[in-house]
């Protein structure tokens, strides 16, 4: 039976389809009606014709019923999908030629309206095209409609006749609207464009409804309604205006905006404000909204044009027949209407207009005859306990705004913008600018407040059984509510303060009037006032949006006022408390409810929303301690905050944005780290000594998942750049931390598990720290040198190699060491190749190849630190030889010059064969070791040339070159090639300091530390001694006072003294046996062992040094320190042995 109905259907479509339906004024009622099949097993019903009387009854209706659709069932099933939508694709394509084919539309729609709002999930992206491309390009399209001509708008003088075309003109616009909500999941090129075109011509067409003529109180409400609910839905999409080919954009906003004021001038302001007013709380919503909306859209497509002015609206005064301007003053009562969402929307207008600069004073200027300005009206909005989260939150952005311009901190002429102006009349001062807005927060006790605010917030999705006190003297008045319109009418000289600025008693204060904008403060009374500033008993709960919007304007009052602002939020305690309210926790329970299964799609978008709002939060509170931070740190590093937050931050970058999150909520996740980021990044930087054990400590609890999370932000680094460069600047400052720390090796610094031992020794991370390596490297190789990604992966690369063991090995195993050397055999043919083309230019070029070459040496820098696989892999490149061939240009730039020594530092240190490399000859082959230095010419020659050219004695470079020597000369080779030279020759030269009370200078401790480290074997204690004057040049330079490390001089007579062949010149210098015998008087322990030492080498092994210490002066000094060892144990154990 039922296959039988459904090929009785598909023929009786085939029938119908080949009739002009409509189009000729034959009535097809004669032999249409309408039968409504099921077709199992989804009971969908089909829409057929069959020839006969009429047969449309109440029974027969079509009554699609949605609770019978499963979630899964597709538009159209089986084969009754093709002709169904043939069928409706014609409906889409004639107009009604009559009242019954009007009936007959109303229930297709009807029908077609219920369906697509159940399957718009599923709608399948063709049909909906199709649709689209139908009502754009059809000439006679259902669009039409919308518009009627005037004759038959007279002829509709029938009641059922109007009553079927008011259905229809229902049913037309919720079609369109719901096509416009289907229509935001198209993402191919024609999709969008056939979607945007039909905005825009919706657009239009919405427009020629309003139909506004010289007597516009005579509108529809319902009509109006449903225009103006249809003019938002084509609105609330960015560039709806844009898809015009007759029609500029502006041109279409322009006739919106004069459109839309006329209803609010027409409906609301010349009715008295919500006083008088029969205007329909769907209209009036739905204009501010709309309203709201344009103002995007003209911020947007006016460039530089001045579209701020056209809001303002112009008002007839008919008692003296002169028009006036009222500007903007026709969002304040809206400000102050009955319903919060009006409230919120036309605040929202005001926060619009206020993003720019001219909006700022336009508005300004509009609410000069309010009490307090306009700065006094938002700011007692906000403080409103009593008012709604969302109304407060547009407020709070309103003030924001205004602090963007920058504000005098006195009366400037000819200023633009002042800011607010508070008169004392008391003392009969007047303050502007910054002045005046610390004094408004003080009279309104603007912290204490916002405190209020934090204790109200409520975290969670729902509310149950709020009970929320209401005030015992919260007393509104009815004009309060009623007469809006008083609120921005010329108020009276007799009584300036007599109207308050909102329906609730949060008063900004009874002692600030009105004069111009400006706020007048007078002296407190003694019996106080009923809008004396208190806090209010009636509280509203606050939602996380608002505190959002809070912290957004205590981050712009810092950049106003920091030192005020900041002394305030210490005072308040109101950072701590904001920071209380960070729970990641919640956040995480709540994402876990998203990928739950079998959830109502209602309370998955709710709990959507509060992720949402909560992420928000967590970001602009981040920001705000930024700026705290970059203001004063210690407004920040306080453990009560610091170590909770720090917790909740970790925790909230530990989510994994991959796990089934949609692209909304990963894009607000995205967002959140990027903030939180920088915020530890700003913390690291400013205060990094003393937050870096609790930043540790957080940090070990998440470690392995921030690392995957980092991951993540560097694979992201197409897409969202920015938050790839938040996270490796983080990564880069917290390894910078880490250096310090190793540098100081001071345990009591960090107690926690250092970075280091996270990076290398925890089980399970290596693998997560190793593609982390080999992600940055990736980045490093693959970008160019202009590009910051590089830079800023070259900058965590950096910090990564200095203290991580893994990431060295990973370095390896990717062989950037030889990537880095043959770069920069590159970089040097590249500038030997252009030093031949003179020119600005090529000295550009120039200067960005020696950027990439000093980027290169700190790689390879930090990548030998302390590893002796890497100083292999870089002598095996090869890596002394290129250093060499570079050496000419070093000596031209300072800076390459002391990474390169600083480089050859940490690759010849513990390192012989590295050390060795060094003598060579310029072809770097170790082949032959007869060539070695024979012409003078390897790196060596060149380091101690350069050593003995330095003239200036606090140069960088200067120390560098003598730690290099320093650690050259422990190699056998390379004391040979210095003893080969007169190098040491120049250690005679140095001048010392007259008498024994200066210190020595600071190229005599660098001579004295390289001495030292010659002085650690016999062939350079040897050395040192066969150049006639140094032992008298040492020896004097123990006399001498020095700043650091006073017993080099001292420690390098001790060692000489152990060597055979030079304790006969050492005992015939009465000198040096007086320095060595005085040492055994000294406080210093350290210096008494020194000198006991000295003194017990040479008496070692040689008969003659006990016949010259008999000396009478030396045995009574050896006979008292013999005496104090006896007395303390404390004394040095080599006396025992002297004695």
């Amino acid at each position: 039976l039922t296959e039988t109905t459904v090929l009785l259907c598909l023929l009786l479509f085939d029938e119908v389809a080949r009739q002009e339906t409509w189009y000729e004024k034959t009535q097809l009622f004669n032999y249409i009606s309408l039968v409504k099949i099921l077709v199992l097993p989804y009971y969908l019903p089909i829409y057929i014709y069959k020839k006969g009387k009429d047969v449309r009854t109440q029974d027969l209706t079509c009554d699609f019923n949605p609770a019978r659709l499963r979630p899964e069932t597709p538009l159209m099933c089986c084969k009754c999908k093709t002709k169904y939508f043939c069928l409706d694709y014609r409906f889409l394509q004639v107009l009604p030629a009559s009242i019954e084919d009007e009936k007959l539309l109303v229930d297709i729609l009807n029908f077609l309206n219920k369906l697509l709002r159940e399957q718009r999930a599923s709608l399948e992206t063709d049909h909906l095209k199709w649709m689209l491309k139908t009502l754009h390009t059809n000439p006679k399209s259902l669009l039409d409609l919308l518009v009627r001509p005037e004759s038959q708008v007279q002829d509709a003088i029938d009641e059922i006749q109007t009553a079927v075309r008011q259905q229809l003109d229902k049913e037309l616009i919720r079609l369109f609207n719901t096509l416009l909500f289907c229509s935001m999941s198209v993402t191919d090129r024609e999709g969008l464009e056939l979607a945007g075109s039909f905005r825009t011509e919706l657009a239009l067409k919405l427009l020629q409804c309003l139909r506004l003529t010289d007597a516009p109180h005579f509108y529809g409400l319902p009509s109006l309604e449903r225009i103006l609910r249809g003019m938002v839905h084509v609105t609330a999409l960015p560039d709806w205006s844009t898809y015009s080919a007759t029609v500029e954009p502006i041109t279409i906003c322009k006739k919106y905006l004069t459109g839309l004021l006329e209803v609010i001038s027409s409906f609301y302001v010349e009715w008295g404000g919500n006083a008088m007013s029969f205007m329909g709380k769907g209209v009036t919503k739905s204009t501010v909204l709309c309203l709201l909306h344009l103002s995007h859209e003209m911020m947007a497509q006016a460039k530089d044009m001045d579209w701020v002015s056209l809001w303002s609206l112009p008002y007839d005064n008919n008692e003296e027949q002169v028009p006036s301007q009222l500007g903007l003053a026709w969002l304040v009562p809206l400000w102050v209407d009955r319903d919060p969402e009006v409230r919120f929307t036309s605040l929202g207008i005001g926060s619009a207009l206020t993003s720019l600069k001219v909006g700022c004073i336009a508005l300004a200027e509009s609410c000069q005859n309010i009490s307090g300005g306009l700065s006094g009206t938002v700011i007692n909005i906000l403080l409103d306990q009593s008012e709604c989260s969302m109304v407060r939150r547009e407020a709070a952005f309103i003030l924001q705004n205004l602090l963007v311009i920058p504000i005098p901190t006195e009366d400037v002429k000819d200023c633009t913008w002042q800011g607010p102006c508070v008169y004392d009349e008391e003392s009969g001062l007047s303050q502007i600018g910054k002045p005046a807005l610390q004094a408004l927060f003080y009279h309104c006790h603007f912290y204490e407040h916002l405190n209020q605010m934090v204790k109200h917030c409520y975290l969670g999705c729902y509310m149950f059984d709020l009970d929320c006190s209401k005030g015992d003297n919260l007393i509104i008045e009815k004009s309060d509510f009623d007469d809006s319109l008083n609120l921005w009418k010329v108020p009276s000289t007799q009584s300036q303060s007599s109207h308050s600025l909102s329906t609730s008693d949060t008063m900004v204060t009874s002692r600030v009037t009105c004069q111009s904008d400006t706020t007048t403060t007078a002296s407190p009374s003694r019996h106080g006032s009923p809008m004396s500033v208190v806090l209010s008993k009636q509280c509203a709960v606050v939602t996380p949006s608002l505190l959002s919007a809070v912290c957004s304007l205590l981050h712009n009052l810092l950049v106003v006022t920091p030192k005020d602002t900041g002394m305030a939020l210490q005072q308040a305690h109101l950072l701590t408390a904001l920071s209380s309210l960070v729970n990641a926790n919640l956040v995480k329970r709540y994402i876990l409810e998203l990928k739950a299964p079998l959830r109502h799609s209602c309370h998955v978008e709710h709990v959507k929303v509060q992720v949402l709002l909560l992420l928000q939060c967590l970001s602009s509170l981040s920001k705000l301690l930024k700026s705290c931070l970059l203001v004063d740190p210690q407004l920040v590093i306080q453990d009560e905050l610091l170590k909770p937050l720090l917790g909740n931050s970790f925790m909230i970058l530990s989510i994994r944005s991959k796990d089934g999150l949609d692209t909304e909520l990963t894009s607000a996740l995205h967002e959140t780290w990027i903030d939180c980021f920088n915020f530890l990044a700003t913390l690291l930087w400013k205060s990094g000594q003393i937050s870096f054990p609790s930043v540790t400590a957080a940090l070990a609890n998440h470690w392995t998942a921030i690392i995957d999370t980092i991951c993540d932000c560097i694979n992201l680094s197409a897409t969202c750049p920015a938050l790839y460069m938040a996270s490796l600047q983080f990564l880069s400052a917290l390894l910078t931390e880490e250096g310090k720390r190793r540098l100081q090796d001071k345990q009591s610094i960090c107690q926690n598990p250092t970075i280091s031992f996270l990076l290398d020794e925890v089980d399970g991370c290596q693998a997560s720290v190793t593609h982390l390596t080999g992600l940055i490297i990736q980045v490093y190789e693959r970008k160019s040198s202009k590009d910051v990604l590089k830079q800023v992966a070259t900058s965590a690369l950096l910090s990564l190699l200095a203290v991580s063991k893994n990431a060295q090995k990973c370095a390896l195993e990717a062989d950037l060491i030889g990537n880095c050397v043959e770069q920069m055999k590159h970089i040097h043919a590249q500038m030997n190749l252009d030093s031949l083309k003179p020119g600005k230019t090529q000295k550009k070029k120039e200067d960005s190849l020696i950027k990439q070459l000093r980027c290169a040496m700190q790689l390879l820098r930090n990548c030998l630190f302390q590893n002796e696989e890497c100083k292999m892999a870089a002598l095996k490149a090869h890596l002394v030889p290129v250093l060499h061939s570079l050496w000419p240009w070093f000596l031209l730039d300072d800076s390459s010059m002391q990474i390169a020594l600083h480089l050859l530092c940490v690759y010849t240190a513990n390192y012989p064969a590295g050390c060795g490399s060094l003598c060579w000859a310029s072809g770097g082959q170790p082949l032959l070791p007869s060539v070695r230095s024979a012409a003078g010419n390897s790196l060596m020659h060149n380091v101690m040339k350069l050593a003995t050219q330095i003239s200036n004695e606090s140069s960088p470079i200067q120390q560098m070159v003598f730690c290099l020597l320093s650690n050259l000369v422990l190699s056998h080779d390379c004391k040979g090639v210095i003893q080969k030279s007169n190098f040491l020759q120049n250690f005679l030269s140095l001048s010392l300091p007259k008498g024994s009370h200066k210190n020595v200078s600071n190229v005599s401790t660098l001579w004295l530390k390289l001495l030292l480290n010659i002085s650690l074997g016999e062939d350079g204690q040897q050395m040192i001694m066969k150049i006639n004057g140094t032992l008298d040049q040492i020896v004097e330079m123990c006399k001498c006072k020095h700043k650091n490390n006073q017993h080099i001089a001292l420690l390098i007579l001790h060692n000489i003294c152990f060597s055979p062949a030079n304790k006969p010149k050492i005992l015939a210098n009465d000198k040096a046996i007086s320095v060595l015998s005085t040492c055994l008087e000294s406080d210093s322990l350290d210096v008494q062992r020194i000198g006991a030492a000295s003194l017990w080498a040479l008496l070692h092994n040689y008969q003659k040094a006990k016949v010259t210490l008999k000396n009478p002066l030396i045995r009574r000094r050896i006979d008292e320190a013999y005496s104090l060892v006896k007395k303390s144990k404390t004394m040095p154990v080599c006396n025992f042995s002297i004695k």
